[in-house]
């Protein structure tokens, strides 16, 4: 007997370890996927991504400018699901942290990196078999 499909609703869904996958936007128009890790606050509905300002996702989204939009995905079986919005790239000290301190609830404290900032998505599409409540 195959398991049982996931509700629809499961904000544990994203309190659980997972890796998940950040896809932006070249300035090409090219799509640029690389797996990350992300926290997901469903009360105001903002996902967070810590890198490196360097990057090649953080340049992605300052080259699109206001409005960027990503997708962030996470799969386990057949549970999923897919967070949609607008990004933006924040380095003050106060969003920096946060996004550090959800980080290591989630996975582990991550390496001291002085060139840290955080990616926010202000999520306002959701897909998959494991939505957050409210969707």
């Amino acid at each position: 007997m195959p398991a049982e499909i996931p509700s629809a609703t499961d904000d544990t869904f994203w309190r659980e370890r997972h890796l998940c996958f950040l896809v932006t936007l070249r300035p090409d128009g090219t799509p640029h996927q690389v797996p990350v890790g992300v926290t997901y606050d469903p009360g105001t509905r903002i996902a967070r991504v810590i890198s490196s300002g360097r990057s090649r996702k953080v340049r992605n989204v300052l080259a699109a400018g206001p409005g960027a939009r990503v997708a962030l995905s996470q799969v386990d079986g057949r549970r999923w699901c897919t967070l949609e919005g607008v990004a933006v790239v924040r380095e003050d000290a106060a969003s920096v942290a946060e996004a550090v301190r959800r980080y290591a609830e989630r996975y582990r404290p991550p390496r001291p990196n002085v060139e840290r900032v955080v990616i926010e998505v202000a999520v306002d599409r959701v897909m998959g078999t494991a939505k957050p409540s409210g969707w």
